[in-house]
C-alpha cells in the first residue's frame, strides 16, 4: 500500500461531524459498532494505492483490497474501518478509499503520519520451524 493521501468526503460537511483538527473529525458512534458505552469516535479518511506485484496485495484493487497488510494497518494504529466507500471504490481503477474510525483521538493522529509514506509486507522464513511468515514496513 503506497501514496497515502488525506480524503476530504462532502459528509464531514455536515453537522453530523465536527472537524477536531486538520483531516479529523468526531462523529457518532454507528449503533452497529460495539462501543463499550462511547458515544463519539474520531475518524478520518484516507486515499491510498495497492500494489499488485508487493507480498499480500496480490490481485488487490480499490473493490478488493488484500488483508494482507490492510488488516495489519489497523491493528498497528489501533483503527476500524468505519466507511468503505463502496460508490469511490468500485468505479476507481487505482484509489482506493476508506474511512478510519477509533475510540482515541491520538490513534487517527498516528494514522495521519501515513500520509505520502508506504506500508507492506516482506516474508520470511523462520528457522525455528521452516514456516513462512511476514513482518509489515512503513517507510
Amino acid at each position: 500500500m503506497k501514496n497515502f493521501q488525506n480524503y476530504v468526503p462532502q459528509k464531514y460537511e455536515t453537522s453530523d461531524y465536527q472537524k477536531v483538527e486538520e483531516g479529523i473529525y468526531q462523529t457518532k458512534t454507528p449503533p452497529a459498532i460495539f462501543s463499550e458505552g462511547r458515544e463519539k469516535i474520531f475518524v478520518t479518511s484516507l486515499s491510498f494505492e495497492m500494489e499488485p506485484d508487493q507480498y499480500g496485495e496480490e490481485g488487490g484493487s480499490p473493490r478488493d483490497i488484500t488483508q494482507i497488510p490492510f488488516e495489519d494497518l489497523l491493528d498497528e494504529f489501533h483503527l476500524f474501518v468505519s466507511d468503505f466507500y463502496d460508490d469511490l471504490n468500485e468505479t476507481s481503477e487505482q484509489i482506493c478509499y476508506q474511512e478510519f474510525a477509533s475510540f482515541d483521538l491520538e490513534d487517527i493522529q498516528k494514522l495521519r503520519t501515513m500520509i505520502g509514506k508506504r506500508f507492506y509486507a516482506v516474508p520470511y522464513i523462520d528457522e525455528s520451524d521452516g514456516e513462512e511468515y511476514y513482518k509489515t514496513v512503513m517507510e
